[in-house]
């Protein structure tokens, strides 16, 4: 007898065992997905509540209560383990979800006990942090943002997704949409930077790829968009640390990706560990029951992050535990991440009084919807596929799709007299560097179930295009001040035709509980720079990091730059492919590179003073020391071609109620090679009730030109482009002058002008 079978039967036995034969139990498990997802979105909603309902009747508060928890699993070096108490948990029906388990064979004896061993035989949830990849890992958030190129985004999280499900997951913690414009913060890493434009329409790319079109089939994933609210404002660049900022900053910068994830159809909500307003986020009410049900009518459910409700007692907003548990689910955190709050307090609460049984129904009713969309009381075994598990996950296709996306996401900083592209026939290269060779560093921070032992390196990258012609040396550790290797690295440089020196960051450096107060680059690689420098031979500086860094030396020396992030599994290749030319490099920044951390924040889309700097009087808004500018702006980034822009031009000196405007610029390719070309429109609002930025990324194009070739590159703009939340917090766009600012990065200063009647 199927498994599918026995659970029906043991539901039918507790029907009739309860006296619910009035319940109708009408579903016909093994057409479930065929009934749900030929119907129009109504028809499907109404089935699956139908379906929740009869389950949720036949609930114990207890089992109720065990819906809401989220305990996770172990690992150690034999492989997966589950806690002794949390397999007698699952067997009570006292924990509805787990996460950290992962692998085929593993997941599918939890969910044996869960649907053989319970009372109910309601299936498990399996969460996971697949935040750049499950096992084929891609690049870092922050450096595949950098590829501008939402197609990319968005096959790179269904192929994590697809990884994933083969092996027993239904869930991931992503995608991170943070709005981050503090460098010093490691989190920096896990998002799309600094602008929210940009942002939002990568986390509705990277929600469509983890979810796909049919969140039942089986090669997808639930997103859980993340953190909710306003973590990237975090004081001080510090995890964790308190977040202050305005309603009008929140709704306008902070707010729109998730509220973009949630248009996309994602179906889960993590708050973050911050307060905002002086609540913390997992008990705000104004985030989690004003703005996320009532305005954006959001029907799936809220998690917390780990172990965020005990963390209101150390913010002081709570007393002990049980306050705690009170506060999260009446301002409507639905199931608690590991601290077992809920587990603890919340039937006691209900029986007190302090909480309703209807506040727990309706967070019970959220988190079976999702079970039910993913398919699994038709079959809770149908993601833990161990076939499929071997054949999927580091596929060559896979690989090869890793290999895409990281040579997209490579941001060319600078190259003087054509250093780069090398060429195929060079007699002699130096790779030197304490990364090159690292195959742990190259998978970055948040690398999931990713394996050092499958990366290849750059050195190995390199070797697989000249051979022999390439030798190493390390010169020097990242974090620590030994310079014993300085010798052997400078003999090596003079014995060569050109250098290229990767350097960085640690992966370690970035990433959760990894802020950094001097963002330059660590150890005693800078000073290896220079001596390598002093050799006269060509220096091509690979930077791994997870975080824009300060750079002025290297930026003022370096014969070329290229910014290689953190790449994943097939890092060495791909920075291979644009070191030799075979890729035209076409990544732009989404972070802002300053000169100095004294600089932070800055960002390219900050507002004006009453004092704009002026080099001629002191008493303006600037610096003694170094320029207002940043080192690399916003948008920032090179091609081995190059490209001319035309003047822009608009349709209508006009744009009226109900109308629009076209604005377009004539680009052509200028160079030798075939290059993209990321054509970015900004505005800027002239005059407002409230003070505008001094530019807002409004949209942008990606065009592929060969030598000689143009296009005329157009966008449209509408009253909508322009709305704010003017002083009355009323969202609209006021009448008055604009202009708007097309080119290749945010410092693009030729505009054209139009009034908003």
């Amino acid at each position: 007898m199927s498994k599918r079978m026995i659970t029906r039967q043991r539901f039918s036995k507790y029907l009739y065992g309860l006296g619910l034969l009035a319940i109708v139990w009408s579903i016909n498990f093994s057409g479930l997905n065929k009934q749900f997802f030929s119907a129009k979105p109504d028809e499907v909603e109404d089935k699956i509540k139908d379906r929740v309902d009869s389950v949720l009747h036949l609930m114990t508060l207890e089992e109720k209560v065990g819906q809401m928890t989220l305990f996770t699993s172990d690992w150690d070096v034999t492989g997966p383990t589950m806690r002794a108490t949390y397999k007698a948990d699952i067997k009570e029906g006292k924990v509805g979800a787990i996460f950290n388990a992962h692998t085929a064979a593993y997941n599918r004896e939890l969910q044996r006990i869960a649907v053989e061993e319970t009372r109910l035989g309601i299936p498990l949830l399996f969460g996971y942090d697949v935040i750049h990849g499950y096992k084929t890992i891609f690049p870092i958030p922050l450096g595949e943002s950098s590829s501008w190129d939402l197609a990319a985004m968005e096959r790179s999280a269904r192929i994590a997704a697809s990884e994933a499900a083969a092996a027993g997951l239904h869930w991931t913690f992503a995608p991170m949409v943070d709005i981050a414009r503090d460098p010093r913060w490691g989190r920096v890493m896990e998002g799309a930077g600094e602008d929210t434009y940009l942002g939002s329409k990568i986390a509705a790319a990277r929600v469509k790829g983890f979810q796909g079109n049919d969140l039942a089939a089986t090669n997808t994933l639930v997103a859980c968009v993340k953190h909710y609210a306003a973590y990237g404002a975090a004081q001080a660049g510090r995890d964790y640390s308190t977040v202050d900022l305005s309603e009008r900053v929140l709704r306008e910068i902070y707010l729109p990706p998730f509220k973009a994830a949630l248009d996309a159809g994602c179906g889960t909500v993590m708050t973050s560990f911050n307060e905002l307003d002086g609540v913390p986020a997992t008990a705000n009410r104004f985030l989690l029951d004003e703005v996320l049900r009532k305005e954006w009518n959001f029907p799936g459910f809220v998690v917390t992050d780990y172990t965020s409700i005990d963390e209101m007692i150390n913010h002081g907003y709570s007393a002990d535990q049980t306050q705690a548990a009170e506060q999260a689910v009446n301002a409507g955190v639905d199931m608690d991440m590991q601290s077992a709050a809920y587990y603890n307090h919340l039937i006691d609460l209900v029986q007190e009084g302090k909480v309703s049984e209807a506040t727990i129904d309706e967070a019970v009713r959220r988190i079976l919807r999702i079970k039910f969309m993913l398919g699994l009381f038709d079959d809770p075994y149908r993601y833990s596929d161990e076939q499929r598990e071997k054949s999927e996950i580091l596929s060559d296709k896979n690989r090869q799709a890793a290999r895409e996306v990281a040579r997209k996401s490579v941001v060319l900083l600078k190259n003087e007299k054509q250093t780069l592209p090398l060429s195929i026939g060079i007699r002699k290269l130096a790779v030197i560097g304490p990364l090159a060779d690292s195959q742990l560093d190259m998978i970055g921070a948040w690398s999931g179930a990713g394996e050092a032992r499958h990366v290849t390196t750059l050195l190995t990258g390199i070797k697989n295009v000249i051979g022999d012609r390439v030798d190493y040396s390390m010169g020097c550790p990242v974090d620590q001040d030994d310079r014993s290797g300085f010798g052997a690295a400078i003999d090596l440089a003079k014995k060569s035709d050109a250098v290229v020196l990767v350097i960085g960051e640690k992966a370690y450096m970035s990433g959760e509980a990894a802020s950094r107060s001097d963002i330059t680059v660590p150890g005693p690689q800078l000073d290896l720079a220079r001596e390598l420098k002093a050799t006269g031979k060509p220096l091509i500086v690979v930077l791994m990091n997870g975080r824009p860094l300060a750079i002025p030396w290297l930026a003022d020396n370096a014969d070329a730059i290229l910014e290689a992030w953190f790449l994943g599994t097939e890092a060495g290749p791909a920075i291979s492919d644009v070191l030799f030319g075979d890729y035209n490099p076409s990544g732009r920044l989404t972070v802002t590179f300053p000169r100095s951390v004294g600089q932070v924040p800055i960002f390219y889309n900050m507002k004006n003073t009453g004092r704009p700097m002026d080099p001629n009087n002191k008493y303006t808004s600037k610096y003694l020391d170094i320029p207002n500018t940043p080192q690399f702006p916003f948008g920032f980034g090179l091609s081995y071609t190059s490209f001319a822009y035309g003047k822009p031009q608009l349709s209508s000196p006009e744009l009226h109620s109900g109308g629009s405007v076209q604005v377009s610029i004539e680009v052509t390719n200028t160079g030798k090679m075939e290059g993209t070309e990321t054509v970015q429109c900004y505005v800027r609002d002239l005059v407002g009730s409230v003070t505008r930025p001094i530019k807002e990324l409004k949209g942008f194009q990606q065009i592929t030109l060969k030598p000689g070739e143009s296009s005329n590159v157009q966008f449209t703009l509408t009253p909508d482009d322009l709305r704010f939340y003017d002083q009355e917090m009323n969202y609209r766009a006021e009448p008055g002058d604009f202009r708007v600012f097309l080119g290749e990065n945010s410092a693009v200063s030729d505009y054209v002008q139009f009034t908003l009647k």
